[in-house]
């Protein structure tokens, strides 16, 4: 069986607090993402998500529905995808394209109304654009200044 068959993305729950408490990054990630104990409480219309392995979490992003996304797409059906990491130590496993593979179906079941998930990434960051780019994201040609540079604009329909 492979390792990434018990991937699920889940909502948020105070029951993985702590793990996603203890998550670390390399210091040459860390640069482009943020961990998930930044994010101590769910904001309107930013939703956290939770990359389990089985019953264990293993990674985190957020989804956003807020006016911030309008910086990103024309799209008022679009969401935001932002602060992606997998715990350093489950790092390497395929955790993080198996979840970006199960995206389009947990939105499409969880966020009817959206059509249509957007991102930004580094341009330094080049393991994230390859990982974006063989899940399905595509390049807008839309460029952002990040607070480290230049960060192309990425989509992926649903």
């Amino acid at each position: 069986m492979c390792k990434t068959d018990y991937i699920k993305l889940k909502h948020f729950s105070n029951e993985y607090l702590d793990e996603l408490n203890s998550f670390k990054l390399p210091k040459e990630q860390i640069q482009f993402t943020s961990l998930p104990n930044r994010y101590h409480e769910e904001t309107e219309g930013q939703y956290r998500i939770v990359i389990m392995n089985d019953t264990e979490p293993v990674g985190f992003f957020l989804l956003h529905s807020t006016e911030r996304v309008r910086e990103y797409s024309d799209n008022a059906q679009a969401m935001l995808l932002t602060s992606l990491s997998i715990n350093q130590a489950d790092q390497g496993k395929g955790y993080a394209k198996q979840a970006m593979l199960l995206l389009n179906d947990f939105v499409a079941a969880e966020f009817p109304y959206c059509n249509e998930i957007v991102l930004a990434v580094n341009h330094k960051n080049t393991a994230a654009q390859k990982l974006y780019a063989k899940v399905g994201f595509e390049d807008t040609g839309k460029r952002k200044d990040g607070p480290i540079g230049e960060q192309f604009i990425m989509k992926l329909l649903i």
